[in-house]
This record gives C-alpha cells, sequence and structure tokens, in this order.
C-alpha cells in the first residue's frame, strides 16, 4: 500500500475525484488504482471563504509495484503505508496461570469500564461489571423526567449509569493522547462495530452523538454478556475487603460480598462518595488540577460564518471552535481560560448527581443541528485554591460551587445574559440568543456563583475571545453555569503496572485521574486490561 499526504481538495468535491486526485498525484492513470482507503480527513479553512479538505489515503495498485513507485517519485507526501498493529498480552498455553481462576470485577460502565470489560470478555476472564446506575434505556427515561420536573436519582442521572457521563455528552471522539500501541484506532474500530459512522475512522475531529452512543454502549454491553461476562445494575460499591495490603474483594450496597483479587476501578469523576471510601480506606491518592467556569450560548450560524467565512450548510457540519486565553492584569497573578467541550448545535443541560447542587455539560446529538453553539468557558483551579488540604479538597470546592448555583435559580439551571454579567446585575429579558437548554432554567446572578477572581478572569478572557471570533463576546450571549466537572478532582495513584498501592485495584479511566474523554477513557480501560491480562499469565 502507499500513503499518500497532503492530497487537497475544495470541499464540494466528489466522492471519485479522490481516486482521481491520488492518480494524478502518482503520475497513473484512474483504471491503475484497485482501491483508496481514506484514513484521514482535516479541513483546511485558512484561505477562507476557500475551504479545502485535506487527505490521507492509502492506495492499492491494480498490478502491485508500490514499493518501487514511492522510490520512483521521490515525493515526501507520498510514501510506504505503515500501521501499528494493536497487540493483547495473550496467555502462553502452558506454565501459566489459568486466566479464570478468579472473576475479575470492574466498578463502573462508562467508557474504561466497558472497554476493559469488552477486552476482558474477548480474552477469556468473563468479567463482572458492577454498575450503580442503571441500564441505558432506563436511565436515558430518569434523565429526561428529571430534565422535565426535577425529580433526580442520585445513582441514575447524567453522571451515573450505563455509558458513564459521556453518554449525554456530544460524543466527542478526538484526543491528544500519544498513542504507539494503536489503542486509539482499536477504540474507534470498536465503536464502528457497534454501531458508529465508520467515517469515525478518518474524520479529524469524529463525535457520535448522544442519540447514537446510547445504542453502541448497549451493544457492547450484550456482547460482554454473550462472551461470558456479567453486568449488574443498581449495584453501587460502598466498600472494599482487604487483607493486609492486598484487595480479597468488594461490598455492594445491598451487602453483598463478592470475593475476587482483581477491581478494576472505573468509576468516573462524579464518585464523589466512592473517593470518600477510599480515602478511608487509606487508599493513595492526591488532590488534582481542574477547572470550573460557565457554558455559554451562540447563535450556530454566526460560529459557521465565523469558521468558514461563508454558509455551507449543505455541505459542511456545524462548526466548532478552540479558544485560550492567559490572563495578565488579575492579582495573583495570571490564569488559563480556554473553552472547553465545544459542542456544535447542542444543548446546555442540567447534569447534577446531588440533591441541592446543580452543574451544567453541553449535548448534541449525531446530526448537531441544534440552532445554538455551546461551550463550557472555564478557569483552571489548583490544590492551592482548595481551603481543605485533605485529598478530597477539590471535591469540596465543587460541592460548594454546585450549591451556590443550585441556589442562584432556586433549583433550576441559572442563566445570565454576557452584558448582565459584567454589569453584575440580574438579567430580565433574553435578546436574539434564545437558550437551547435540557432542563428548567431561569435568571439569576452567575457573579454569585464563581469566586471574583475567577468571574474577573472570565471577563478579561471573553474581550480577547471576541477578537477571535466576531460577535463571541455579544451583549446577548447565553451564560449558564455552573461548569464544574470538567475532570476527576482526585488522582488515585497506580504504578507503572497500573496497580495500585493496594494490591488487586487499577485504578483507570477519567475518575482516577489518567483521562480526560470518552476515547482516552476507552484507551486506558484497554490499558487496564492488558495489565490485567499481563498479571493473570505471568510465569506460576
Amino acid at each position: 500500500m502507499i500513503r499518500i499526504n497532503q492530497l487537497k481538495l475544495p470541499v464540494e468535491h466528489g466522492p471519485e475525484e479522490i481516486k482521481i486526485k491520488a492518480a494524478k498525484m502518482l503520475r497513473l492513470p484512474p483504471e491503475a488504482i484497485r482501491q483508496v482507503s481514506i484514513r484521514r480527513q482535516s479541513l483546511d479553512a485558512r484561505k477562507k471563504p476557500e475551504l479545502y479538505y485535506s487527505y490521507v489515503v492509502d492506495v492499492e495498485l491494480a498490478a502491485g509495484g508500490e514499493g518501487k513507485m514511492v522510490h520512483k517519485l521521490k515525493n515526501p507526501n507520498i510514501m510506504p503505508a505503515q500501521e501499528n498493529a494493536y497487540v493483547f498480552p495473550e496467555p502462553e498455553s502452558r506454565g501459566y496461570r489459568n486466566p479464570m481462576s478468579a472473576r475479575p470485577v470492574i466498578i463502573g460502565t462508562g467508557p474504561a469500564g466497558l472497554f476493559c470489560g469488552l477486552m476482558l470478555a474477548r480474552h477469556g476472564f468473563c468479567p463482572l461489571l458492577l454498575e450503580r446506575g442503571d441500564d441505558v434505556d432506563t436511565r436515558r427515561q430518569k434523565v429526561e423526567e428529571f430534565w422535565r420536573n426535577g425529580s433526580l436519582d442520585p445513582h441514575s442521572n447524567v453522571q451515573f449509569g450505563e455509558g458513564g457521563a459521556g453518554t449525554f455528552s456530544d460524543g466527542k471522539l478526538n484526543t491528544l493522547v500519544k498513542d504507539p500501541a494503536g489503542r486509539n484506532r482499536l477504540v474507534l474500530e470498536i465503536f464502528v462495530e457497534f454501531g458508529a459512522d465508520p467515517a469515525i475512522l478518518y474524520q479529524q475531529k469524529p463525535h457520535i452523538g448522544t442519540d447514537v452512543l446510547s445504542g453502541i454502549v448497549k451493544n457492547i454491553r450484550q456482547e460482554i454478556i454473550r462472551l461470558g461476562g456479567e453486568v449488574r445494575f443498581g449495584c453501587p460499591v460502598t466498600d472494599l475487603i482487604t487483607e493486609e495490603e492486598r484487595l480479597t474483594g468488594v461490598v455492594t450496597a445491598a451487602g453483598e460480598q463478592i470475593l475476587t483479587d482483581t477491581v478494576i476501578l472505573a468509576i468516573g469523576h462524579s464518585a464523589r462518595d466512592t473517593f470518600e471510601m477510599l480515602y478511608r480506606r487509606q487508599v493513595p491518592m492526591d488532590q488534582k488540577a481542574f477547572a470550573v467556569g460557565l457554558r455559554i450560548q451562540h447563535p450556530q450560524s454566526m460560529i459557521n460564518f465565523s469558521q468558514y467565512g461563508r454558509s455551507l450548510a449543505d455541505r459542511l457540519e456545524a462548526a466548532s471552535y478552540k479558544l485560550t486565553w492567559q490572563t495578565k492584569g488579575l492579582p495573583g497573578g495570571g490564569r488559563g481560560v480556554y473553552s472547553f467541550c465545544m459542542c456544535p448545535g447542542g444543548y446546555v443541560v442540567n447534569a447534577s448527581s446531588e440533591p441541592g447542587r446543580l452543574a451544567v455539560n453541553g449535548m448534541s446529538y449525531h446530526s448537531r443541528a441544534g440552532q445554538n453553539a455551546n461551550s463550557a468557558l472555564i478557569v483552571t483551579i489548583t490544590p492551592a485554591d482548595f481551603p481543605d488540604r485533605t485529598p478530597l479538597g477539590g471535591v469540596a470546592c465543587q460541592r460548594e460551587l454546585e450549591r451556590l448555583a443550585f441556589a442562584g435559580a432556586g433549583g433550576r439551571i441559572p442563566v445570565q445574559l454576557y452584558h448582565d454579567f459584567a454589569a453584575n446585575r440580574i438579567s430580565t429579558a433574553i435578546g436574539d440568543v434564545i437558550p437551547q437548554m435540557k432542563g428548567e432554567w431561569s435568571f439569576a446572578n452567575l457573579r454569585q456563583v464563581l469566586p471574583e477572581t475567577f468571574n474577573q478572569a472570565l471577563l478579561e478572557a471573553m474581550k480577547e475571545f471576541g477578537t477571535m471570533i466576531q460577535g463571541f463576546d455579544r451583549p446577548d450571549a447565553v451564560l449558564a453555569g455552573v461548569e464544574s466537572r470538567t475532570s476527576s478532582p482526585v488522582r488515585i495513584w497506580r504504578d507503572d503496572t497500573l496497580e495500585s498501592r493496594l494490591k488487586g485495584l487499577y485504578p483507570c479511566g477519567e475518575g482516577a485521574g489518567y483521562a480526560g474523554g470518552i476515547t482516552s477513557a476507552a484507551m486506558d480501560g484497554v490499558r487496564a486490561a492488558e495489565a490485567v491480562a499481563r498479571r493473570r499469565c505471568r510465569p506460576i
């Protein structure tokens, strides 16, 4: 196979033009090419309104001879195609422990837990997955009921349940994690296997959408069960059973003791009661920096025009953005302010998981057809900002912000127009930007939710963001808060084998502090499965 980089075509091109352009770059007639496979697609908007797709493609020639062709052309953008094939550690036939000797237990069925469970099930380990929340269908019903009338189930909500917090999100699959082992490609291929659009395999910013993702996680669960695994819903783990420095089992909320020497801890970033239990059990963990802020909504048409320079609704999906700013004029030094979890054509959702506290998130369906774009504008917060110096200091900070957000609008999502936020007053009417919300909302003063230092950082950054995207600082942009669940506030210690000092415990995924999104959490779940397999398959 020959790999061609930097194959560029106008966005209006048809599918056959990729083959024609590849043939031209190889100085061959199109009929000399047997097959063209897209490996990467990205949008080049540097010369807008002239927009191009830039491709990386693999080409198979009808008559072979790819190696000679590459040598002949001497073009730096044309080379032999090479892939890092993913390899899972396999047990040898003799002299190794029986991988079925003790069933591994996975706590949590978010991306980390599900992908860990799938990999273990595929290699004969028959894992038991314990999930505090409901299956995805029951969970969706409860979440929609919560958005309608505020009836919160603390164990089954936007944060907890099959699929994890990512199930009610945009379903973004891009990650910055370096991947020499091929886990990123593996994760994308598994998503496609269980129902995702194959285009995610090559898109620069792949996404699934919450509506499609819910079906995929159910399909993965059913495959785990088909392969001999087990999944129990409504089954919170409330304690660990230990003997000296080794894990010997877990205890569920129903009082059941499940004996095992292997537990994968894939609990998600909002499992605060589990963090507290681990702290009591003296499982080593540390405070971790994260970020907090507000969601902002703009018309998607405004973002499209800014990013594309013209209207291309029939050719391109809703545009995204990424903004960053380092504050300069604030007491105590600068803070980073940046957009996070940008949801084109999406909704701001009530993502609360505790009574009396309120948090928001962003969500998009697969079509991204909503009239607004939204993202979180967040400010970095470090352990130096935590009044509580214990490992749970970040949890305490999150809870206090969420308490203020809940109180600010009587349990509804607190909303404020940008010009009123800047003036430190409650809004009285919506402008041209109509809020797109999942959950009831009311006007409130968001300046009373975040610390004033953070408010000033956001105000400084907004002025700069308005120079980067015209209209970003428009007076009627809609703010909502509080965005407090950007990542885990703790990091649970693990060594190079992914094992805690409590032997047999494998912290992984976003909740343990080792991932930041669906794909990286899934990849870390795969790593945890590899670590368990290596330990189970070591020489006797």
